[in-house]
């Protein structure tokens, strides 16, 4: 049943695969998980993670994972199943979802997909481009490229083999021109035509529900702030050093997770732990100002916005 208010944006209404799911978004530290769990439990349902960096396993703590008795209240999907080594992308989830459907993990009860990731709430809704697999050797060439050359040196070549690409792309922009240059190499095609073979949403829009949460700022920094001291309590720097142990390359995006850099720092004796511990605060607050942003600007007409604690408005 869909929430009283929610206007249908027309686009691919219907196609989705899943019925009745529910979509949660919200930034980081905002009690989406809380939510989820309530509604799943309320409902008979299950839950999917829709958090980049839920899914690597070894970071349980330092990405807040749900616990392991949260777990067990009902079934959870998709966390902690990416080992760090694995640059997982929004691709990779939306087949790991696919694989869920066809094995129907997700079939009779409702979905909560919950996270901060939005890129992977606009893939479920509307789907995005099929993307060629990049061999290993072929992701490591381009970046060990990307490394010695720089971006502009990159980007003129992607001039020379793609120009309608990189005619669009900055060219300091590493990131992106390394992945035009990897998809061309692997598959013999320009991403743009990779691009223009846009996928199925995988819920049917019409019976979903749209909540993304929408804390106080004030109070948001405040409950930041505590989850982190509560993190480091409960393991975050064990968590950090068995990272470490794996020798991971820096540029992995599990390596990023906000806490990972500071902590390592701080067990090198490169900064204090009060100091490294203060810098992941910023971190997180400013990370939870970008997801706030996109949200806001991102998300359409669709979705209900939600104050902490307004479960109560959320029908059954």
């Amino acid at each position: 049943m869909a929430i009283s208010g929610i206007e249908n944006s027309g686009r691919r209404a219907g196609e989705g695969r899943v019925k009745n799911a529910i979509l949660i978004a919200g930034p980081t530290a905002s009690g989406k998980s809380a939510l989820a769990l309530d509604l799943a439990e309320r409902q008979g349902g299950v839950i999917v993670n829709a958090d980049s960096m839920q899914g690597y396993s070894v970071l349980d703590v330092l990405t807040a994972r749900p616990s392991a008795a949260e777990m067990a209240r009902v079934p959870h999907f998709l966390y902690g199943h990416v080992h760090p080594s694995t640059a997982y992308s929004t691709g990779a989830w939306l087949r790991d979802v696919t694989r869920l459907i066809e094995e129907d993990a997700l079939s009779g009860r409702p979905a909560v997909f919950v996270g901060g990731t939005g890129l992977y709430f606009r893939a479920l809704a509307e789907g995005i481009s099929d993307m060629p697999d990049i061999p290993p050797s072929v992701r490591e060439r381009w970046r060990y490229e990307l490394k010695e050359q720089g971006a502009e040196r990159l980007h003129r070549i992607l001039m020379r083999e793609d120009s309608a690409v990189a005619m669009h792309l900055r060219p300091t922009d590493g990131q992106r021109i390394v992945r035009a240059l990897e998809v061309l190499d692997a598959s013999g095609r320009s991403i743009l035509d990779w691009q223009a073979a846009r996928g199925q949403p995988l819920i049917d829009r019409d019976s979903a529900r749209f909540l993304v949460i929408e804390p106080d700022r004030g109070e948001l920094v405040a409950r930041i702030e505590a989850r982190f001291d509560q993190m480091i309590d409960k393991g975050a720097l064990d968590e950090v050093r068995q990272l470490m142990a794996l020798d991971l390359a820096p540029n992995l995006p599990a390596m990023k997770a906000i806490g990972v850099r500071e902590l390592q720092a701080a067990l090198a004796g490169e900064m204090s732990f009060p100091e490294a511990i203060e810098r992941a605060k910023i971190a997180t607050r400013q990370y939870a100002k970008r997801q706030t942003t996109w949200f806001r600007h991102q998300l359409g007409p669709e979705w209900q916005r939600l104050r902490p604690g307004g479960e109560s408005s959320i029908p059954d």
